[in-house]
């Protein structure tokens, strides 16, 4: 009797922890599927970057310096491989991105100089679509950090972990 117990109770167990094990996994793919929509935004900011740029350059030919550091500044960030389980991977990811915003924050500062640039329809819909890029880089940021509080325990200094 006191062996069919502890069968029972060892049986029980591997049941549970079974679907703990379970559980960690989805939480761990969503975890990783939120991080991915990050990344996707990221690429979007990226791939909307040189349209801008050439739209400007008929415009502020003048204005190379300012053109060339969103340009370099989008090709660093596009070269970057994050590795999410690598803090100094992820650390130099976060620096490029900054260097993006920053770029094309002077960028739009410049455009401010020329009034037909500002109401010229391909600018306006490219800085639109930035805008609303930005947008979405904030919310899926947002809901990766919301993913990391929900399952924290696969979650080490707000990035995806992985165990495999």
């Amino acid at each position: 009797m006191r062996t069919l117990k502890v069968s029972l109770l060892a049986f029980g167990s591997l049941l549970l922890s079974a679907c703990g094990y379970n559980t960690l996994q989805v939480q761990d793919e969503a975890t990783k599927s939120a991080w991915a929509e990050v990344v996707n935004q990221y690429q979007r900011r990226a791939d909307l970057i040189p349209n801008l740029v050439n739209t400007v350059k008929g415009y502020a030919a003048q204005e190379q310096a300012v053109l060339l550091g969103v340009t370099e500044a989008r090709a660093k960030a596009s070269q970057i491989t994050v590795n999410a389980d690598d803090p100094a991977s992820l650390a130099a990811f976060q620096q490029a991105q900054g260097e993006v915003s920053s770029a094309l924050s002077r960028l739009l500062v410049t455009v401010e100089n020329y009034p037909d640039l500002k109401s010229d329809q391909n600018f306006r819909d490219l800085q639109a679509q930035l805008e609303g890029t930005e947008n979405r880089i904030t919310v899926a940021r947002n809901r990766f950090i919301r993913r990391c509080r929900i399952s924290t325990s696969r979650c080490a200094s707000s990035r995806p972990t992985s165990r495999r």
